[in-house]
């Protein structure tokens, strides 16, 4: 196994593996491998977190990280970071490459002084990487109003949050256009999409 900075010529590798990762789990079909796509061509990437794993002559898990804003008033942002998407391939995953490029990035992050990281998700899951709700520390996920346990952060540096106070502002990148989705999809193999219990409803 090798855990290394994903090159050029991984991408489109990557790409298969992220679509085949996320495909039928969130909704019918996915669009991550979309995301990632769109994301290593904008200026949040972050370049020095872009991880994957190599096992048997292949690539079976990545890992990405990308800046976006957090609106402290009508006036003033700051830049934060944000894990994902992050994927295993289907026959590797239950084995822990999850956890280990998880920890290895964050670690990092933390060498690269970057104060804490936010991430969506499955809060069972990043718990126990020390992820806990963002709302903890002010902060709330664009204008839904409630509880919003999938939105959390790390903090690598306990000594450089107090309380952020803001509204964390999703990366454009994340925003999916149907027609761009399906016309990127047109250079993939063909896969059914199907409606699963658990899915999202959207």
């Amino acid at each position: 196994m090798d855990i290394r900075l994903e090159k050029r010529t991984d991408y489109k590798e990557v790409e298969h593996l992220v679509r085949e990762a996320f495909w039928n789990v969130y909704r019918p079909g996915c669009y991550e491998h979309l995301i990632i796509h769109n994301m290593r061509h904008d200026s949040s990437f972050i370049s020095q977190l872009d991880y994957v794993i190599e096992k048997d002559n292949k690539i079976i898990a990545q890992i990405a990280y990308s800046t976006n804003d957090i609106c402290l008033d009508g006036e003033n942002t700051e830049t934060v970071v944000t894990l994902g998407p992050v994927c295993v391939h289907p026959d590797y995953q239950r084995r822990g490459f999850g956890t280990k490029i998880i920890e290895y990035t964050l670690e990092k992050a933390k060498e690269m002084d970057i104060p804490y990281v936010f991430t969506i998700g499955a809060e069972d899951f990043y718990n126990r990487f020390g992820f806990e709700d963002a709302s903890k520390y002010g902060v709330q996920f664009n204008d839904v109003e409630g509880e919003t346990p999938f939105f959390m952060i790390k903090v690598l540096t306990e000594d450089k949050i107090d309380c952020i106070n803001g509204t964390y502002k999703d990366n454009e990148c994340f925003n999916v256009d149907k027609d761009e989705l399906e016309s990127f999809d047109k250079n993939f193999p063909p896969k059914k999409k199907e409606k699963r219990e658990g899915q999202l409803d959207f």
